[in-house]
């Protein structure tokens, strides 16, 4: 009875040790096994033969496509004892068919699969028992259809595998082993738990956690192979799911986190919205992603016991490719962050690599992902956590600046963006980002200038690049020139920015650019048959660029050639309609030349495309996975905090595009004007930027009938049905999407006001400008042109408010110095009047409507000598006045 209790305490003790695979335990114990009880000598045969193929497959690990292991003395002994066992055929049932799949693993070892085949074959692997196997069998049982299928695919080489009922064999012995191993993996790990929880809380040695190996590997990772690599798209993903569905235990994590990235990279590169099906919905019985000539039969199998799946309610369940592609790879790159190798001494080296590259896989397909639904916030913040293993490593870096860029956080951009050149010194592309962020609207000129001269001195280094290097450098005197208030200081950096053209124009002959730009710094230093020469240039390398052709027209309203600029306008609006740039351009000319009906007209389109093209009422109708709908919606408490952008800022407008640009301009329809005029008719002079705080969202109301607009001719009658229509478009609920939709939906209500205060109808005018004051309710634009109402209606204490107010937001605005400096006048306070004014010039000295007021006043207070330089002065700048400010054209890379 005794000799019984010990028997089956040592039986449990080999079960234990053969399930934690601690083989160096099982001579001992088969010793004192055979000391105990008798009739087993071959047990202690199996258990020994055992023993030695897996010491030696610990200490020697197959690798996948390894040539035959050569006979060895531990080879050779594990094949005696399981030969004896095999020959005797004294065990139980159980028993032989561990010994017939030891040894056909044995054999596998050696080559010899046929014979191993044998083996399989013999023991009939279905009906090995799952239901009460142990821990260990379950082991052995995954691993004999992991070592069956490879004997298969090494013997069936000689036919095609993707048409062969072999090839539906190996898969089907693939899948059962990767089943089995998974159902082994969680079994093993609840037990492992349960010893801890049971065992003594003295310290002692902890048990090492399990290992794959090279057969449940196998098991785990060949079955989608073979589906991939026959063209079965649809069998290869739903394997993928299967196992990722599974429990998770520690030891299938990293092999988790390789399928994940797997499936993930499929379906981003391989799979469409219309081919894709969700993880709970059956695969389709055709797929487009299949190649037409494989088979698409799929044998189904059934296992009495399989492991555990991930069940419960409320669980997420992606529904398109990008989103189970965005969830898994969020869950790939958590995996990843933590099993990090961060220590740096030599020991760690290659283990640190092989974190930094399975990492670096993940971080580039967020970028693809991510990059496609506009998700660039999010993108920066997932790269922002990969920096604490990005030591040194310039692609984790650089990706996290363009991230950067791409999500409008220019400051941190550029700094990123200087690690990147420590990393990379002789990149001249780095720098050259730098500098377009710098001069964009950050507006770090200083700065922008010193990243564009490490370009300009990498001489020979910089290649094709260095012509860049010396267009952002003029571009930085440009805006240097722009900002200057001494003329002195102003004709010195035009100077610097014409030289800089002129050698990126050498160094790059063919390059529209440099041209343009050339052309541009012209016109601003007011040289226009010069610029009218280059520009014309430009449009010969390059004849569609709206900028250039935009360039031409001004050039020719500067010339006082209006009819032609229309011209040259509407040429350039049939190559591109839904440019509101050209089209507040268009406005302005045809309120010169053919009335202010017709820029109504115009006013009413520009409704129109803005409806066609920011139609935001219905998120849906802009497409999925559109960046534009993708964006946050923001607090609605920003809103105070947003103005407009003024047209005429030169910053402003060389940062941005030509659909965000877009403010109010006037339009001259006299060369002069008394002070007792109650509306400027001149193109808006420069003022410097203010501050823009993005929200996506904001209130508006609908335009009440009281301030309806109602113009007696058939074109005001004709916008105010569009007027109307726009105004419907706003409600009190919020708008999904960036600002600059409503930014240009506002700039057109206050064009339309800009119109009707031209044909001297301020109610209409109000109405618009209340339209926009909707939008944008502290916008320094929207109260100067509430002045300009009042202004009209003669109420001048009014327009005095507001064009304080619209100071007190921007006290660079020029046009409200000007607009208040006439008022003080009319007003009889000519000191004050002067100072404002005096002000107004130097901020922008190539206005002629400053100096023309300034000269009124010094007239008015008998200073005729200042009065008439000021006279002289206004007439010269008058001559070269275009329609619109040069310095709308933007100034960027």
């Amino acid at each position: 009875m005794t000799a019984r209790k010990s028997g089956s305490r040592i039986e449990t003790e080999i079960e234990r040790c053969r399930s934690e695979g601690q083989w160096e335990k099982i001579p001992e114990l088969v010793r004192q096994l055979s000391a105990k009880l008798i009739s087993t000598d071959d047990v202690g045969e199996l258990l020994l033969g055992e023993m030695k193929l897996q010491q030696f497959l610990k200490e020697n690990p197959l690798k996948q496509n390894c040539s035959p292991r050569t006979a060895r003395p531990p080879l050779t002994e594990a094949r005696s004892h399981l030969t004896n066992v095999l020959q005797r055929g004294n065990l139980r049932t159980e028993l032989l068919q561990e010994a017939n799949v030891l040894m056909g693993k044995l054999c596998y070892v050696e080559g010899d699969y046929s014979e191993a085949l044998t083996h399989f074959n013999r023991v009939n692997l279905d009906d090995m028992q799952l239901s009460s196997a142990p821990i260990y069998r379950l082991a052995m049982i995954a691993e004999a259809y992991a070592t069956k299928g490879l004997c298969l695919e090494k013997t069936s080489t000689s036919c095609p595998p993707s048409s062969s009922e072999g090839d539906q064999e190996i898969i089907t012995c693939y899948e059962k082993s990767g089943d089995i191993a998974l159902l082994y993996l969680q079994e093993a790990e609840k037990a492992l738990s349960a010893g801890m929880q049971n065992r003594s809380p003295k310290p002692g040695p902890v048990s090492q956690e399990q290992e794959l190996g090279f057969f449940l590997e196998t098991g785990l990772q060949r079955a989608h192979v073979i589906h991939f690599k026959n063209g079965n798209l649809t069998h290869g993903v739903g394997r993928f799911r299967e196992i990722l569905r599974a429990v998770e235990t520690r030891t299938t994590q990293n092999l988790r986190m390789t399928i994940a990235r797997q499936l993930a990279e499929i379906l981003l590169r391989g799979m469409c919205e219309q081919s894709y099906w969700s993880p709970l919905e059956d695969p389709p019985a055709q797929s487009p992603l299949d190649e037409p000539q494989c088979t698409h039969t799929h044998p189904e199998y059934t296992l009495p016991r399989r492991a555990r799946i991930y069940t419960g309610e409320n669980l997420f369940c992606p529904q398109e490719n990008t989103e189970e592609a965005l969830l898994l790879l969020l869950i790939s790159e958590s995996m990843a962050n933590r099993d990090a190798v961060l220590s740096r001494i030599p020991e760690h080296s290659a283990d640190r690599v092989l974190s930094l590259q399975s990492a670096s896989v993940v971080y580039d397909l967020l970028t693809i992902a991510l990059g496609r639904r506009g998700q660039y916030e999010m993108l920066s913040e997932c790269l922002e956590r990969a920096m604490k293993f990005a030591f040194e490593e310039f692609h984790l870096w650089y990706q996290l600046a363009l991230s950067l860029m791409a999500a409008g956080k220019s400051a941190r951009a550029v700094k990123v963006l200087k690690e990147c050149m420590r990393l990379k010194p002789d990149d001249p592309t780095i720098p050259l980002l730098a500098v377009k962020l710098c001069i964009g609207n950050l507006h770090w000129l200083d700065e922008g200038e010193g990243f564009a001269k490490m370009v300009v001195e990498m001489q020979d280094k910089a290649a094709e690049f260095r012509a860049k290097g010396f267009l952002a450098l003029g571009l930085v005197y440009s805006l240097k020139a722009t900002d200057a208030s001494l003329r002195g200081v102003q004709e010195e950096y035009q100077k610097k920015a014409l030289s800089a053209f002129q050698r990126a124009q050498s160094l790059a002959p063919t390059d529209h650019l440099a041209v343009f730009y050339l052309a541009l710094q012209l016109a601003v230093s007011r040289q226009i048959p010069e610029a009218l020469g280059y520009v014309r240039q430009a449009l010969q390398l390059q004849g569609d660029d709206v900028h250039s052709l935009h360039l031409l027209a001004l050039l020719l309203s500067a010339q006082k050639h209006y009819h032609d600029a229309l011209n040259i306008i509407e040429m350039a609006l049939s190559e591109y309609p839904e440019n509101f740039m050209l089209l507040f351009t268009k406005v302005k000319l045809e309120t010169l030349c053919r009335g202010p009906e017709e820029a109504l007209l115009t006013c009413k389109h520009m409704l129109q495309i803005w409806k066609s093209c920011y139609n935001l009422t219905n998120p849906s109708d802009s497409g999925r996975g559109s960046s534009l709908l993708d964006r946050a919606v923001a607090d609605r408490r920003q809103l105070n905090a947003v103005t407009l952008p003024d047209f005429s800022d030169p910053e402003t407008a060389s940062a941005s595009s030509s659909s965000l640009m877009m403010s109010l301009p006037s339009s001259p329809s006299s060369l002069f004007f008394p002070l007792s005029s109650l509306y400027p008719t001149s193109p808006m002079p420069r003022s410097d930027p203010v501050g823009h705080v993005f929200c996506d969202h904001f209130p508006r109301r609908r335009l009440s009938s009281a301030s309806s607009v109602h113009a007696p001719s058939v074109a005001a009658s004709r916008v105010e049905q569009a007027l109307s229509e726009a105004s419907s478009l706003q409600s009190s609920t919020p708008k999904h999407g960036p600002l600059h939709p409503w930014m240009t939906l506002a700039q057109i209500w206050l064009h339309a006001a800009e119109v009707y205060i031209g044909m001297m109808k301020p109610a209409e005018a109000m109405a618009c400008t209340q339209e926009a004051a909707s939008l944008f309710p502290t916008s320094h634009n929207v109260l100067f042109m509430k002045g300009q109402v009042a202004e009209l209606r003669g109420n001048l204490e009014d327009a005095k408010r507001c064009y304080e107010e619209a100071l007190a937001i921007s006290p660079a605005h020029i046009r409200s110095m000007q607009r208040l400096g006439v008022i003080l006048y009319q007003l009889q306070r000519f000191s004050l009047a002067e100072k404002v004014l005096c002000e107004a010039v130097q901020l922008c000295s190539s206005s002629h409507l400053g100096w023309h007021s300034l000269a009124e006043v010094l007239q008015a207070q008998g200073n005729m000598a200042a009065a008439s330089e000021c006279f002289l002065t206004a007439l010269q700048l008058e001559a070269s006045n275009p329609i619109m400010p040069f310095t709308i054209l933007p100034r960027a890379l």
